[in-house]
């Protein structure tokens, strides 16, 4: 199929280039990063050429004019396609796509690194598609399709799926739960779950769901990661507020920690209370606006916007154990956050202003400045979980989710393959693929100058 070159990306029109990635050119080169029965196929067609083997098989599938195959030299068609039900949201396709640039090639006698991805043809869908699969393996869309010299890109199998695989698993994850949360704000908190250096990638792929839920449904969510690492490869820069450990140093006083939070962090980060520190959701969080009050009246009065953002308590982040019940709670059996506690805390943070010694003419001031602040839960979301608060009608303005991201059970397995579906023999192009199999096509799919990517 002849496609058009242009710029691929679902978004903005660019694709990400091959330092971006910062990649391990040289392991991926020698195989490092690939299942040994790819390096044995690169080492095994190499020798093959060298030697000027010609096909002497039984020629099972009566191809015509197998008698001068170079097999060594054979140029094949690959097609690299996912099967998660009933969609999934493609992510990882450029980093795939930066793994062929700078990895494709041989070494010569000499061991010199000769490249050849200029030899390549490829085709593939942007970073931000869906794709949809009925069940049937025969019956894909493809995401990228790869057309050369077999043994210039044999080993690049593992890390192009594996890439592929967790890019769009934590996307199609987060894309869920975004659909769950209604367009409410979802915070990327899963970096202390796996090693730093996926960090970027799934941060990627974060950023690619809340493009395409914006896309989709009208609703913009805004970006939030918690390492600068994971927001890298869209621009963008880690976002947070106090931990645990922060409180623990104001021997837990979470008012005083978050005053002087307050005084010495930027305006343009949120003053967010860490809620849960004494199991007592509601006294921190009306002692923290209770501190933060007086300073806001004082630039209220003033008319002094940036001081008044100073002293704005923008939320409060409920991250109770699921071993502890919170002091408001009465019934024993409801422990950790629960929607029960949102509407505790949400009536308590409203009313938090009737026990101030407050000026009649800022008592609107007051009420709109306790009303403002917002409620964040975190500890064990999931989409499950998300989508019963939702169903409950629970006043979460934001929920912060960690490992349920990179969830890769039964129901979010988002496995990536490679097949070879056909062969160039005698220069024409033949079906070649396993029995269950069949070449499959995208209309997403569009030409790929490799060129563009270096």
């Amino acid at each position: 199929m002849e496609r058009v070159a242009r710029d691929l990306s679902i978004f903005d029109r660019k694709r990400l280039k091959a330092a971006d990635f910062n990649l391990p050119a040289a392991a991926l080169r020698r195989g490092f990063y690939a299942d040994s029965y790819f390096a044995n196929s690169r080492l095994m067609l190499s020798a093959l050429a060298q030697e000027g083997y010609r096909y002497r098989g039984s020629n099972p599938r009566g191809v015509i004019g197998v008698e001068a195959l170079n097999v060594g030299e054979i140029e094949v068609e690959a097609q690299i396609f996912n099967r998660r039900s009933p969609m999934a949201l493609i992510a990882g396709v450029d980093h795939a796509l930066a793994q062929l640039r700078c990895a494709t090639g041989f070494f010569d006698e000499c061991d010199n690194w000769l490249e050849t991805w200029r030899d390549l043809e490829v085709d593939a869908v942007q970073d931000g598609v869906v794709t949809y699969y009925d069940g049937d393996p025969q019956n894909v869309l493809t995401v990228v399709e790869i057309r050369g010299r077999y043994r210039d890109f044999a080993v690049l199998e593992t890390s192009i799926l594996g890439v592929l695989s967790r890019a769009s698993r934590v996307a199609t994850n987060v894309y869920e739960v975004l659909q769950a949360a209604g367009g409410k704000s979802v915070l990327f908190f899963p970096a202390r779950f796996d090693l730093p250096e996926a960090q970027a990638i799934d941060g990627y792929a974060y950023w690619l769901a809340l493009r395409r839920f914006h896309r989709d449904t009208g609703f913009e969510v805004k970006p939030l990661a918690s390492t600068d690492a994971q927001a890298s490869l869209w621009g963008g820069a880690g976002v947070g507020t106090i931990p645990h450990a922060m409180i623990a140093c104001f021997l837990a006083d979470s008012a005083e920690t978050m005053a002087q939070f307050a005084r010495h962090i930027p305006l343009e980060t949120p003053r967010i209370l860490l809620a849960d520190f004494n199991n007592d959701v509601i006294a921190d969080s009306r002692a923290t606006l209770a501190a933060f009050w007086p300073h806001y009246a004082a630039a209220y009065r003033a008319s002094d916007s940036k001081e008044m953002t100073r002293w704005t308590l923008h939320g409060v982040r409920l991250d109770t154990s699921g071993a502890l019940r919170d002091r408001s709670q009465s019934d024993i059996t409801d422990k950790g956050v629960t929607s029960s506690l949102v509407f505790t805390v949400r009536e308590a943070l409203n009313n938090a202003w009737e026990s101030w010694d407050v000026p009649r003419e800022l008592e609107s001031a007051a009420r709109d400045f306790c009303r403002g602040a917002r409620i964040v839960v975190s500890g064990g979301f999931n989409l499950e979980r998300v989508a019963r608060f939702e169903a409950a009608g629970a006043p979460v303005d934001s929920y912060g989710i960690g490992s349920a991201f990179l969830a890769n059970d039964r129901r979010a397995n988002s496995d990536f393959t490679m097949d070879i579906v056909r062969v160039k023999v005698a220069g024409r192009w033949v079906d070649m693929p396993k029995v269950g199999r069949r070449p499959c096509d995208n209309p997403d799919l569009e030409r790929v100058d490799l060129g563009e990517l270096g």
